[in-house]
């Protein structure tokens, strides 16, 4: 599943939430909400990542965090369909902007291209 198609099936997740919503509270989510709504997901996914890490007890596992993790990324895509953030450009933005900063600094991909290495694969 591509990024378009995930988008895809997260609005319609959120549009089911609005539905809900307003039949059982006459309202939907603001963006705000919204955003609490993922700082909650991060915070039960800080959670379970310490239990993964043997920090705290905690049951569920690795569905737990599978769960989680789908949580928080489906509050990302909703996020930026929210704020009209076209996601899939601006991730290539930011990574291409962190490649470039990185190898810079010396990087991985600097010290291969000073000794004539193909950094592509």
């Amino acid at each position: 599943m591509d990024l378009n198609e995930l988008q895809r099936r997260a609005l319609h997740i959120h549009d089911l939430y609005d539905e809900l919503n307003l039949r059982e509270r006459g309202r939907t989510w603001t963006r705000e909400e919204f955003m609490l709504g993922f700082v909650g997901d991060v915070g039960d996914l800080a959670k379970i990542v310490m239990a993964q890490e043997g920090a705290r007890g905690m049951p569920g596992g690795r569905a737990a965090l599978e769960h989680e993790l789908a949580d928080c990324l489906w509050s990302v895509l909703i996020l930026a369909h929210r704020y009209d953030v076209d996601l899939n450009a601006a991730f290539l933005r930011t990574m291409d902007g962190l490649d470039q900063s990185i190898t810079a600094r010396g990087g991985r991909d600097a010290d291969q291209r000073e000794r004539g290495q193909d950094v592509t694969a």
